[in-house]
């Protein structure tokens, strides 16, 4: 196996052990790393909560210590610049440099303003050769967040609907509606868990009265996001249950009661800042179509998933078209189908 070949499979090792940090580690990025030596990894891991240890620190606890005086003669593998500057944690590069590694290969560089080639620079200055841009494209992809978060100074956004096979997403009165089986379902409670939040609109709250959790799998809950100008919903809906963080978007009222706080927003636009500055990194719209179409027509979209029923039902209420989009691919989930679809102004996927 030559060199390139050799780091292009230990990277995307990485990009597999930076996944599983999905949902957890928001707003800092997914980060995986590797220690090879003479073609075996002695060490791994990756970024498993916010807060805690960096990637970095775990892959080096992990070596065992028949294996620790093989470290400086190593390559170390990361599919994200190592960060140079203190936050949660002290700078990875100090870790990095004292290890007495010689070579580090990164996938792509951090965009943070506070890294952003700074992490690598101070690696070279050490003397540690650098490699760069490795699975490049993989590595913005499954960081797709977190750079459109540093970017583009907004979350990233994801639409969400469910539609029949003639492309209906509610009864003709626009009554809730049937569509998705449970292996759908469950991947749809996946999604909710990756994401910082979900929002939803009025009228979705109103007529299905949704929980917006992910009680079909084991992993945290969403913040809830409710799109209510008038501040009209009725206080026995299930987004007022206290058993998660909830923000109520409105133009009457700001105050916090629990678990739920009410804010004064009157745009999609001060929506998105708002959340931008309390640090969400994505969140995936679930209302319904009047609230999806605010994004499709306000371009501020990044990702669209659309569960396709083999269901036909006649007449209806038709769902949304997407604009300025390109297909990415379908997944069958038993007799549903999931479309993958990107906005043509993603640089990410």
């Amino acid at each position: 196996m030559n060199e390139l070949t050799s780091d292009l499979n230990n990277m995307m090792q990485c990009l597999l052990l930076a996944s599983q940090g999905q949902g957890y580690v928001s707003p800092n990025p997914l980060v995986g790393a590797m220690i090879v030596y003479n073609g075996e990894m002695i060490g791994a891991g990756y970024h498993q909560q916010y807060g805690t240890a960096h990637a970095e620190v775990n892959c080096m606890e992990s070596v065992q210590p028949n294996h620790v005086d093989k470290i400086k003669d190593s390559v170390l593998y990361v599919n994200l610049e190592p960060c140079n500057h203190h936050g949660k944690t002290p700078p990875c590069t100090d870790l990095i440099i004292k290890s007495g590694i010689k070579k580090v290969v990164i996938g792509s560089r951090d965009p943070n303003i506070l890294v952003n080639g700074s992490g690598i620079e101070k690696l070279k200055e050490a003397g540690i050769e650098i490699v760069e841009n490795i699975l490049h494209e993989q590595c913005q992809a499954v960081n797709r967040r977190f750079f459109t978060y540093q970017q583009k100074k907004r979350p990233y956004i994801i639409l969400k609907w469910a539609e029949t096979a003639d492309g209906f997403v509610a009864n003709e009165d626009k009554s809730t509606l049937s569509i998705s089986e449970d292996a759908a379902n469950k991947m749809n409670h996946t999604w909710r868990s990756q994401e910082d939040a979900i929002l939803v609109g009025f009228n979705t709250v109103c007529i299905d009265n949704p929980q917006l959790n992910v009680r079909h799998v084991a992993a945290r809950n969403p913040v809830r996001i409710i799109w209510d100008a008038e501040n009209k919903l009725p206080n026995d809906r299930n987004v007022f249950d206290g058993t998660q963080a909830t923000i109520i978007i409105n133009s009457q009222i700001e105050k916090i009661e629990k678990s739920t706080a009410w804010v004064k927003l009157n745009s999609i636009e001060e929506i998105i800042f708002y959340l931008y500055e309390h640090k969400t990194l994505s969140f995936i719209v679930e209302g319904g179509p009047k609230t999806i179409q605010q994004f499709i027509d306000a371009n501020l979209w990044d990702e669209a998933r659309i569960i396709k029923s083999n269901k036909n039902i006649g007449k209806g209420y038709a769902a949304n078209q997407l604009s300025n989009h390109t297909f990415l691919y379908d997944d069958p989930k038993g007799n549903d189908t999931i479309l993958y679809y990107k906005n043509n102004n993603n640089m990410y996927l």
